[in-house]
């Protein structure tokens, strides 16, 4: 079973994205900043990280760019999922590897076959880390 990683301060869109990933057969964990998050990292190594911009104590770019610190040779994707879809986000995740930017509103349907293609992309290529496609 895939484990995601659910990093968001609001906990109606973790809420959302729980039932819709469990249904959907992945096994999640949850963080409300990205403090929350590197205390998790510490114990389970999900196989994707899905996280807000936005966030108090450490923003969802503070988290990437902590994670390539602690984390150099980390195999998880992450997905960063936000509203703000100014040039800047879009340039500080494309600088980082195997992370791809999604804009909010997202539908479940829509991030569920991102997953998908993530999924059945590193299983071709033999779980080597994927580039993402923006």
């Amino acid at each position: 079973m895939k484990h995601i990683l659910l990093v968001d301060d609001e906990p109606h869109v973790i809420r959302i994205m729980r039932l819709a990933l469990e249904k959907a057969g992945y096994r999640v964990g949850q963080a409300a900043n990205g403090l929350q998050a590197l205390d998790y990292l510490k114990d389970y190594s999900p196989d994707v990280m899905i996280t807000d911009i936005d966030m108090p104590r450490m923003t969802g770019r503070e988290l990437c760019e902590e994670i390539v610190k602690r984390m150099p040779h980390r195999s998880f994707r992450i997905f960063v999922l936000t509203s703000r879809a100014e040039d800047e986000h879009r340039e500080w995740t494309a600088a980082i590897d195997n992370v791809g930017f999604m804009e909010k509103p997202i539908s479940i349907r829509r991030l569920l076959s991102a997953l998908d293609e993530h999924f059945s992309s590193s299983a071709t290529k033999g779980g080597k880390l994927c580039q993402s496609a923006r």
